[in-house]
Order: structure tokens, then sequence, then C-alpha cells
């Protein structure tokens, strides 16, 4: 799944830079995605693997594993806003073409894309520095095959409730809102998709949609399904299992939102 995802991801971004008739807002936001998965499943798959293929647990040092918490958040913060930034940009195609090509002109689409930047930067930089300011229990072994924060969190020798709340407070920003501007478009596009008269048109209209859907109920579901919910009943089992699903399945469908 870890070289389906850099090899689909790769094609898109390449074929998107190399093809004049791509140069559009859709693809460009495609290719933008497909950059960040690739970094996405690249902080956590080569540690994970290395678990899997020796068979003994790895080892990673404190600042490491604060590197690949602050990526992690950084670069899944970026990654779930920008799936809001894509359903806008379908709510404007599909219910506004004719003021399309002006309200997602290239500087609009170049100050969105920045912004997931910056905003996944500031909340991922603030929150690791928060948990790593944290005293750590002698037993440092994370039940996890990565630094994920609920399984760091576990480590501490002291009253965690304003970490969680931090964690809270961040995961509703890149999950909560964005999760409901995502419905709100879709209610808009679903609005605009029953007006149309002909059976044809209403599947070819759907479809351009139908795949950013699907990625956004995985991704949106399962780290809702981790950072949303109590610390107290949190499973460790149940978040591995889940965590696979949102660093290794999702970035390998990507690659299909071309088609």
């Amino acid at each position: 799944m870890y070289l389906l995802s850099l090899c689909g991801n790769a094609a898109v971004a390449l074929t998107v830079c190399t093809d004049r008739s791509l140069h559009t807002p859709m693809y460009f936001f495609l290719a933008n995605l497909a950059v960040l998965e690739i970094c996405y499943s690249s902080v956590i798959a080569p540690l994970a693997l290395v678990n899997l293929v020796s068979g003994r647990k790895a080892t990673i040092s404190l600042a490491g594993c604060g590197t690949q918490m602050f990526f992690f958040v950084f670069v899944g913060g970026a990654d779930c806003i920008l799936l809001a930034v894509m359903a806008y940009d379908r709510y404007v195609a599909i219910c506004h073409p004719l003021r399309y090509t002006l309200l997602m002109n290239g500087k609009v689409c170049a100050c969105l894309i920045a912004g997931s930047l910056v905003l996944g930067f500031l909340l991922s930089l603030q929150l690791t520095i928060l948990i790593f300011h944290l005293p750590f229990c002698t037993t440092k072994e994370i039940n996890h095959f990565f630094c994920d924060i609920p399984a760091v969190l576990r480590l501490a020798c002291t009253n965690t409730h304003v970490h969680q709340a931090a964690l809270f407070f961040v995961s509703v920003t890149v999950l909560t809102i964005p999760f409901l501007l995502i419905c709100l478009s879709y209610i808009f596009i679903m609005a605009a998709i029953l007006q149309i008269h002909s059976a044809a048109g209403r599947c070819h209209t759907f479809s351009t949609c139908s795949s950013h859907l699907t990625v956004v109920l995985l991704q949106y579901g399962c780290c809702s399904f981790i950072y949303l919910q109590p610390n107290s009943s949190y499973s460790l089992e149940q978040g591995r299992v889940v965590s696979v699903i949102y660093t290794f399945v999702t970035p390998v469908l990507n690659p299909r939102s071309t088609v």
C-alpha cells in the first residue's frame, strides 16, 4: 500500500504539472493533495515497515518522536483542510459554473493552499511543543506503530487534562469544522444535481465528487474516532487498527479521485 501510494500520488502530481490541459483549479488541488499524501504516509510508513520486516521493535529518540508527531499533525491537518477546500471548489464548479473562473482564479487557489499549510503548521507546532514538555515515565514503550498523540500521552507521569483539551481543540479545528463545511457544500451540490433533467448529466456531475466523498468519509470518520473521543475510552488496540486506514489506505485512494 505504501508503494502504491508513492507511485500513484507521484504520477498524479507529475501528470498535472506536465499536462497544460490539466492546469485547472480542480487538478491543481488534486496535485497538492497528492504531494501531501506522499509526505503524510512517508512520515509513518518507513519506521512501521522496519518493525514489520525486521520482526523486532524499532527504537526512536525523543527528538525523533517529536519530529514525527509534528510532521504527522502538520501534514495530516493540512490534508483535512485541503479536502474541505476541494469540496468548496466542486460547489463553485457545479452551483456557480459561470462564475467559476472568477471565483477560483490562480491567486485564490494559491491562497487556499497556503492557508491550509500555515494553519496545519501553527496548530501542529503548538501542540507538539506542549506535549513534549511533559515529564515521561521510566517505561517509554509506545504501544503503537508510530508516535501517535493519544499513545504518547499515555506515557506521561503527570496530569494531561490541558494537553487533551489542546488536542480536542486542534481536532475540532481540522476535523469537525472542515467536515461541517464539506457537508454544507455537498448539500448545495446535491440540490444542484437534482435539478439536472438528464440522468446521464446527473451521473456525470456526481462522478466528479464521488471519489472525493469516499476519501472524506474514510479520513474524517477514522480520525474523528481516534481524536474526538475521551481519552478514558480510547483503546490502543482499536487505535492501531483504525490508524492503518487513514495512514495507509486513504493515501492509496487519492489517485482514484482523478478518474
